[in-house]
Formats: structure tokens, C-alpha cells, sequence
């Protein structure tokens, strides 16, 4: 007669019984795509609620600056400073009266520009916000974020969501294929109405109307007149933070 073995003899059966919430493979497996998805949008903005962030300013620019990168990488690494600096001491990522953070310098993570920004609204006494993404490649978080409110995703999906849904503006520096998804999903997402207007800044004109030829996209009827009105160019941080402020920027939260 054979002994029965009972179910915890039976990896199988033990696995299946393990509860759901402690199952490592089932969390990661395919079926739950969209719960991690969920959760990855829920530990973020429970961070960013404890830390009373309302309203934030993203940069965006290449990881590939760096401050001994040559004279023009040095000055768009050291304005990117200047500019995270700038924005926190004026925007209200001091905390209000209230409690509550407004334009709180949101970035990448990464290095370069990101870096840069995250490192002056550090030297000004802020915090500040990195969202990292898992790369095969690994992106080391730099050193200037605020501990607890450094993320890392899985999906450039909810990085980007988070980049956008607290953004009161966005200074766009000279960057890459990363840079330039970031500045055209934000700009469609204006241009569509599926996100309120907000003020973009593009940082140091000469390299943008070289990359990008904007005016093209108007005369052949790719994007309408109007689109071009939805930026400006600067080419010094105090420029930029005055152009934003022109356009509305100011310490309340976004439009909902």
C-alpha cells in the first residue's frame, strides 16, 4: 500500500498553495503584467504624497554630458545646475505655508543633465525627484537625488506617466533618441488635449534648430503654426526660469 505523502511533499501543490502575495514566480509571471504595472504607479505616488510633492519642473537632457566633457558639455552640464538651483529656490520646492512642494525638479536619474539638475536643487536645500528605469545597461541613480524619492520602473510606460502628471514644465536640454521621445510625447500629449498646456523651454537654441527642424514641420503641413508657439528656446539659466514664469509657470499645482 502506498503511503500517502501529504501536500507539502509535493512541490507542486506546495507552490500553489503558497498565498498569492508572497509568490514570487506568480507576481512575475505574464498574468500579472498588470498588477505590477498597478504597483509600479502605487509606490511612487505614495512616496511622492508622503514627501507633499503637488507640482514638479522636469528636465530632461542626455546622461552622456558631463562636466569635463569639453568646453560646450561643461557649460550645458553647469546651466543644467544652475537651473535645477534657480527653479527650487523660487518655485516653492521649499515647502509652502501649506506643506506642500511645488515645482520640485523631477529628472531621469541618470547622469549628465540629469545629474546636474538634481545636484543644484540639491545645493539649494530641496528635494528632488529621480525616476530611474531598469536598463540592460544598468543606470546607476546619481548621487543628488533625495533618497526616498529615487524610483526605479520596469516600464518606460509609468516613468513616463509619473514624469508627466505633476509637471508644471519642462526644460528640454540637448540630448539624444531619450531626450527627443520625452520632448515629442509631451508635446503631443499638449497638442492633443490629453494633457493641459504647459510651459516647455528648449535649452540652447543653436542646437536644437540644428537637430530639429521645426519650421519644416509647419511649411509642410505636418504640425500647424500654432504648434510652434507651444515652446520657447534660452540660452542661460536665468533665461529659462524667466521664460517659464512668462508662460504661467508659478508654485500651484497642475491643472487637472
Amino acid at each position: 500500500m502506498t503511503e500517502d505523502k501529504g501536500m507539502t511533499d509535493d512541490e507542486t501543490v506546495a507552490r500553489a498553495y503558497e498565498l498569492a502575495a508572497l509568490d514570487r514566480d506568480f507576481i512575475l509571471g505574464d498574468s500579472m503584467r498588470g498588477a505590477r504595472f498597478m504597483m509600479e504607479y502605487a509606490k511612487a505616488e505614495e512616496h511622492l504624497r508622503r514627501r507633499r510633492i503637488r507640482s514638479t519642473v522636469v528636465v530632461f537632457g542626455s546622461a552622456r554630458i558631463r562636466p569635463g566633457g569639453g568646453e560646450w558639455q561643461s557649460r550645458m552640464y553647469q546651466a543644467a545646475r544652475a537651473f535645477g538651483r534657480i527653479v527650487s529656490e523660487k518655485g516653492g520646492a521649499l515647502s509652502g505655508e501649506d506643506g506642500w512642494r511645488d515645482n520640485v525638479i523631477a529628472t531621469g536619474g541618470g547622469p549628465g543633465v540629469m545629474e546636474a539638475a538634481n545636484r543644484g536643487a540639491q545645493q539649494a536645500g530641496a528635494v528632488t525627484i529621480g525616476f530611474n528605469i531598469a536598463l540592460p545597461h544598468e543606470q546607476r541613480p546619481n548621487r543628488y537625488i533625495t533618497p526616498d524619492l529615487c524610483f526605479q520602473f520596469h516600464y518606460f510606460a509609468m516613468r513616463k506617466m509619473h514624469l508627466a502628471m505633476r509637471a508644471n514644465a519642462l526644460a528640454i536640454f540637448p540630448g539624444g533618441f531619450g531626450t527627443l521621445d520625452e520632448l515629442f510625447e509631451l508635446l503631443t500629449l499638449s497638442q492633443t488635449g490629453k494633457s493641459p498646456a504647459i510651459p516647455v523651454v528648449l535649452y540652447d537654441r543653436d542646437f536644437w534648430t540644428r537637430m530639429v527642424n521645426f519650421g519644416g514641420l509647419a511649411e509642410t503641413g505636418m504640425i500647424s503654426a500654432d504648434d510652434l508657439e507651444s515652446f520657447d528656446f534660452a540660452d542661460d539659466p536665468d533665461e529659462a526660469w524667466e521664460k517659464l514664469t512668462a508662460r504661467g509657470l508659478s508654485a500651484h499645482p497642475p491643472q487637472a
